[in-house]
């Protein structure tokens, strides 16, 4: 599954982003299916789901993502990718991080424990048999967890075109900044009707996935839940092109423009 999904005090300062405990824009029950395509190809799906759990003592929204390939890519490319994120349900910050992955036989089994207070990132290597502890930022999100704090933050009455925000991120062994721009409203065109969205610009490394630094496009809706609406990628090689196929379980109404 092609990851695209992205401290309070982590973000660049701007009125655009509020405290986390004033909104919540997901709960228990949540979940998403997303159809990818692979240029003409329908590659995948992939779909998210939060529950609620314990981890150590504490409570957690336990994330489960998970996507696998079908179709022509399947006999070619097999895709077989989950990952998981523990996050505490006030301040969503995350304390377990897993991936789990395998793409065309190329594999890796990690998980991540976050130490927020020492400052600390575990990460245990379980095919490799390694185990290496990093030093994180303050508020520091993983890949998955990054995602929806982003939802729960965004504050839709006073988000300004060109707004640009900052978050610290650590990724397998590394700690990077992740930058998101804001690039407008625009109506998407989904299988349920038109819908109102907000539209983001985030900033990807260029290399060996994309094929340049803004080869990603983002659209959430406009309202309390901020789902996932589309998501454009362009590849090294080719494109790819992620709708959202199906959900329930949202915390908030979702409006539709027209059919």
């Amino acid at each position: 599954m092609m990851s695209v999904f992205v401290t309070s005090t982590a973000f660049t300062p701007g009125t655009a982003f509020i405290e986390a405990t004033q909104q919540i824009a997901f709960e228990d029950g949540e979940w998403f299916k997303f159809r990818i395509h692979y240029g003409v190809f329908n590659a995948s799906y992939a779909e998210m789901k939060i529950e609620k759990a314990r981890l150590k003592g504490k409570p957690v929204y336990h994330i489960k993502g998970k996507g696998k390939s079908t179709g022509l890519l399947h006999l070619f490319f097999k895709v077989n990718d989950k990952y998981e994120t523990y996050i505490d349900r006030e301040t969503v910050k995350p304390y377990r991080f897993i991936r789990k992955i395998d793409e065309g036989g190329h594999t890796k089994n990690i998980q991540i424990d976050f130490n927020h207070e020492a400052g600390t990132a575990l990460v245990h290597d379980k095919k490799h048999k390694e185990k290496t502890t990093v030093n994180i930022e303050p508020s520091t999100q993983d890949m998955i967890s990054a995602f929806y704090h982003l939802r729960n933050m965004v504050d839709i009455k006073t988000l300004k075109l060109g707004d640009e925000f900052t978050l610290p991120m650590f990724f397998d062994k590394e700690n990077f900044d992740f930058k998101l721009r804001y690039l407008g409203e625009e109506d998407v065109k989904t299988k349920f009707g038109k819908v109102a969205s907000l539209k983001f610009r985030p900033y990807v490394q260029s290399g060996r996935v994309f094929k340049e630094e803004e080869s990603l496009t983002v659209w959430i809706s406009k309202d309390e839940n901020k789902v996932p609406l589309k998501i454009k990628a362009k590849l090294a090689v080719g494109s790819l092109t992620a709708d959202l196929e199906a959900f329930k379980g949202l915390k908030h109404s979702f409006e539709i423009i027209a059919d």
